[in-house]
Formats: structure tokens, sequence, C-alpha cells
């Protein structure tokens, strides 16, 4: 293959004919720190958004006259080729970048122009199809990139909440089936008044339902796009009939209930939804987190521990110890968390320092919210299929728990006064003795009475605790 020079306002330079990409592309790669998480990687999706919008920019300036209809036929084919999965490897900038986005968005001017004058006149050439004057037409960096960046993180929260969902479907299958496995509650790291392993995961089905709700909100908060704000929000550079076309043509082109932003300025100032995208991201990672160190806990063990459930064996847990098995899926959802709130400190920062009229950090935002993102996605469908999905309950262990714990004093404070209640849990600690056998050997109950008032699985019911203690207080 040959070569080919270009020229910009900086200089000229000697460019590899088989790439698509150009002389600013080329600039921004020696501008930037290679971390490795460049455009071209898959999960990013900001090459897919970005093709979408420069072809809906394409067909709008082709339908209103401000560029060639065949130039405008000819950019839309080189959009669809991109997203189709082409040219991927003509798309290495790295994601952490200055300039306000300026390189990746040249870099996918470049490639398109240069593949759309290739399908006009067999060549990469500036003079048919210019990165600038054609490709960008009514557009800048400004506008569109934080566009596709939304739009890509939309469709990420899609399925984001799609596996949340699942996660809750799995957590409520497995509060319906602990339901009826009583255990000791525990507050403080001490013992406390039963629940059922039931109540529990219940708990956790309802946060990470709740937490689905909030993402679906966020991803549709990212369908406000600033796109047709151009540089700083005036909007100078577009077309008469542009923007009510291209924002037409992006509704056709994914589906999706697309809107332009209330106010470019804000939207060009603030990033404050850029926040509430890395909040709704933290809040789920940290919920599973905590969840995952609850699992780390009660199926700790097994012979010394808590032992009160039993999680799916994934891998030996140790290089010298044969048979330790260790809870490896929860402590990788404790890691994505430290992984997503550090993240969420950079784009804090990121969003605080925006200055006057735009944001020009949104190079890291980008990079910080799409690894959240993914990796949090990822991870929660191995903590779903090979960790929740195959918990299992030591039922006897939790009740042996619940039956020998102090704390059922409570219910003989509740009806015989806080002294009473104090001494007797004394007594059990100092005899080593259950409630239910102090209580009877001080005739505060019968034995049918401690059998049914001190029953670990009642005190999970208020309702039959209610009915119970009433019970006992009817003469």
């Amino acid at each position: 293959m040959g070569t080919r020079w270009e020229h910009d306002f900086i200089g000229d330079m000697e460019l590899d004919d088989q790439n698509y990409y150009g002389i600013q592309t080329m600039r921004g790669m020696g501008a930037s720190p290679h971390s490795g998480q460049t455009m071209n990687v898959e999960e990013t999706e900001l090459i897919y958004y970005l093709a979408v919008i420069k072809k809906a920019a394409a067909l709008a300036n082709g339908e209103i006259g401000a560029i060639d209809s065949g130039i405008a036929r000819a950019i839309a084919q080189a959009c669809d080729e991109v997203i189709a999965g082409k040219y991927e490897e003509q798309f290495p900038v790295d994601l952490f970048t200055g300039g306000g986005g300026i390189t990746p968005h040249m870099n996918i001017n470049e490639v398109l122009a240069n593949r759309a004058s290739e399908i006009l006149s067999g060549k990469k050439d500036y003079h048919v199809v210019h990165p600038n004057t054609h490709v960008n037409k009514c557009q800048s960096t400004n506008d569109v990139y934080p566009s596709a960046l939304l739009l890509a993180m939309h469709k990420k929260l899609e399925k984001l909440e799609e596996r949340t969902r699942t996660l809750c479907v799995v957590l409520k299958r497995k509060a319906e089936e602990f339901k009826s496995v009583v255990k000791i509650g525990r507050t403080c790291y001490q013992d406390a008044l039963p629940v059922t392993l039931g109540q529990e995961f219940g708990g956790y089905a309802s946060f990470v339902s709740r937490q689905a709700r909030f993402i679906k909100y966020v991803s549709e908060e990212c369908l406000e796009i600033p796109l047709g704000g151009t540089a700083v929000g005036t909007g100078v550079g577009c077309e008469q009939g542009y923007t009510d076309a291209v924002l037409r043509h992006l509704r056709e082109i994914t589906g999706w209930d697309i809107r332009l932003s209330a106010n470019y300025f804000d939207s060009f100032q603030n990033g404050d939804l850029y926040t509430r995208i890395s909040y709704a991201l933290k809040a789920l990672s940290s919920g599973v987190s905590k969840m995952s160190s609850d699992m780390r806990i009660m199926s700790s063990g097994p012979r010394a521990g808590f032992s009160e459930i039993s999680l799916p064996e994934m891998l030996p847990g140790s290089s010298i110890m044969p048979g330790k098995i260790n809870p490896t899926i929860p402590e990788l959802m404790n890691q994505v968390c430290y992984q997503i709130c550090g993240n969420d400190m950079t784009i804090s920062i990121a969003v605080e320092r925006s200055d006057l009229d735009l944001n020009v950090w949104e190079g890291i935002i980008a990079k910080c919210l799409f690894e959240s993102a993914t990796i949090l996605t990822n991870s929660l469908k191995l903590f779903t299929e090979n960790c929740v999905s195959g918990i299992r309950a030591n039922a006897e262990q939790c009740r042996e728990y619940a039956e020998n714990s102090v704390s059922l004093s409570a219910v003989v404070s509740s009806l015989f006064g806080y002294p009473t209640g104090a001494k007797t849990a004394r007594l059990a600690v100092e005899k080593n003795k259950k409630i239910s056998e102090i209580v009877v050997e001080e005739e505060l109950l019968t034995q049918e009475q401690a059998e049914e008032l001190l029953n670990p699985l009642n005190l999970t019911d208020r309702k039959i605790m209610e009915d119970l203690i009433k019970k006992f207080r009817t003469p």
C-alpha cells in the first residue's frame, strides 16, 4: 500500500494510505496516554453512536440542501458500514484524551470522509468529501460528542436494567424458597431477634427492584441530547431546518424517543446528568457489594464460621490448604464496587470543574462511565447465575442459632417488663441455657406458652406474635 499527504494549519504529514483516519487523528494519538481503553473497544459503543449521529446529520443536510445529496448518501453509506462493525481498527484514539473530545470526534469525521470519498471517486481524498466541510456540517465536537456519549449510555443502562431485573427475579425466588428458614438476626455483629432467611433475601430483592427503577429513569434522561447547540449553545453554524430534520432521522434510525435539550447553555455548562448516571451505578454496586459481604459472612466456615448458607463452589480457595473454598464471586462484587466508587469520585470532580461555557472533561467522564457500566453489567450476570441462584440454606444451623439466642429475652421484657427480661437473659448466660428453659424454671411461662411465645419462627411474624401475646394476656 502507498502513502498520502494531508495538511492542516499546523503543517503537513505523510500517512499510510491503508488507513481511513487522517492527520488530526494521528496528532491526537500523539497527545494521549494510551490507557488501553480506546474507541475501538466494543464495550464503549461510542463509535456506533457517533456513526448514528453522523448518518442522521448527513441525511438531514442532504435533505435541506446544506450539502450535495450524492455526498450525503455516500456519508450515510459509510456510516452504515461503521455501524455494522467495519473499520473498528480505524478508531485507535484513546478515550482518555484532552481537547474536549476533539480527537475522537475528528477520528470519526476523517474515517467517514475518506470512506465516502472512496465510494464516490475510488480513492481517499478530502477534495471529494471533507471531514469538516461535509461530514461535520452543522455540527461541533461540543454537541456531537456528548450526544453520542449519552446515547451510548442509554443503551448500556438498558442492558444493565435488564440484568438488574433478572437478579431481582432470582432474589425473589430465593426469598420464597427460604421463607421458613428461621435464623438469628444480627445488629452491630451481635445477636438480635430472629428473622427468616427469606425475609433477608426479600430485603435484597426490594433494594434491587428500586435500583432497576432508578436506572430506567436515568436511562430515559440520556435521550435528551444537546445536538444542534454547536460550539457554545447558540447553534451558530446550523442551517435552517437542520435540527428538525436531524432529530427526525435520529428517531428513525434508533427507534428511540430522542429529544433535543430544552436549554443548550444548561447542557453545555452543567454535567449533573453524568453525576446521576454515576450515582445510579454506584448505588446499585454498593448495595450488591453489601449483599455480597453479607453472603461472605453467612457462608463463613464451614466449621469455624456462621455456616448459615452455602455458596456454589467455583474454584479451590487455596494453593496450600486442600478443601478450602473461597466466596469468589462475592469478593469480585466487592472489588467492582470499589472501582465504581473511585470512578464516581473522578466523575464528580470532572463535573465540578466545568468552567464557563463548556465541560471539557467529557473524555475522562466517558472513560469512567463506560468502565463502570461495563464491569457492573458483566459482573451482575456472574453474580446472578454463578452465586445467588445456587445458594443453599443450612436450615438446621440457622435454627440452632435462633433458638439459643439470648435476644429472645425481648419477649420476656414485653410481657413482664425490662428488669425481668434482663434477669432472664443474665440467668441464660450464667447457666448456659436457652431463654425458653429459663422462663419455665422461673415459672414465668408454662412449657406450652414458652414453646409458642419463644418459637423463633413465630417471632418473625408480627401478626402471629400479636395474637399470641393477646391470648397470653386474656384471662
